[in-house]
Order: structure tokens, then C-alpha cells, then sequence
């Protein structure tokens, strides 16, 4: 049975940070980045999740929480980037992809 789940993403800081229309570096620290995909079965805090952009770039999500949320009628599924650092292409995949929307913490 398939389950939507909406992916709360936390990505490392970029080398090259991307830049905000006022010309700002973005804090990676004060924003997270979101996305609804569909799986097979429900994933475990501690599980890796392959995660992917329109552009390609594939990557894995460490699972750091997972939790239902009423309002949303789904669970929600906090994650962060699972390396320490990040490539500047993966980090454009997600930033440039309009599935992956840019939500800050505040």
C-alpha cells in the first residue's frame, strides 16, 4: 500500500551558498527544504531514504523523526542531508526544483 508522507529536509552548508533575490548568501541552518513524495511503506527514524530532484541528483535523507500531523492528514518525515557535506549541484538540484519548496525556520 502506497503512503504520501511530506519530507522535511535539512541540507549541510554549500561551499558556494546560493543567494537570495536581495543578493544574500542563505543560511542553510534557518531553512529547510520541502517535499511530498509517495512510498511503499512507512520509513524508521535512522533509516535512509533516497530522496531525488527534476534535475537527476540523487541523494539520501537520514531520518531523524517521523510524526503524524492532523491538520496535514499525513505523516511528516524530518530528515537531514546523510553526509557531511554536500555537492553544489545537489544543493542547485533541490534549490532549483519547484517540488522542493524552501520554507525558513522563523
Amino acid at each position: 500500500m502506497s503512503t504520501e508522507l511530506e519530507i522535511v529536509l535539512r541540507v549541510p552548508k554549500a561551499k558556494d551558498a546560493i543567494r537570495d533575490a536581495s543578493g544574500y548568501p542563505i543560511d542553510n541552518s534557518s531553512v529547510r527544504f520541502i517535499k511530498r513524495i509517495v512510498v511503499d511503506s512507512l520509513p524508521k527514524v535512522g533509516d535512509l531514504l533516497p530522496l531525488t530532484t527534476k534535475s537527476g541528483e540523487a541523494f539520501d535523507g537520514s531520518i531523524t523523526r517521523v510524526q503524524w500531523h492532523d491538520e496535514k492528514n499525513m505523516f511528516v518525515v524530518y530528515c537531514q542531508y546523510s553526509k557531511k557535506s554536500m555537492l553544489q549541484q545537489q544543493y542547485v538540484g533541490i534549490f532549483d526544483d519547484p517540488e522542493w519548496e524552501m520554507k525558513p525556520l522563523i
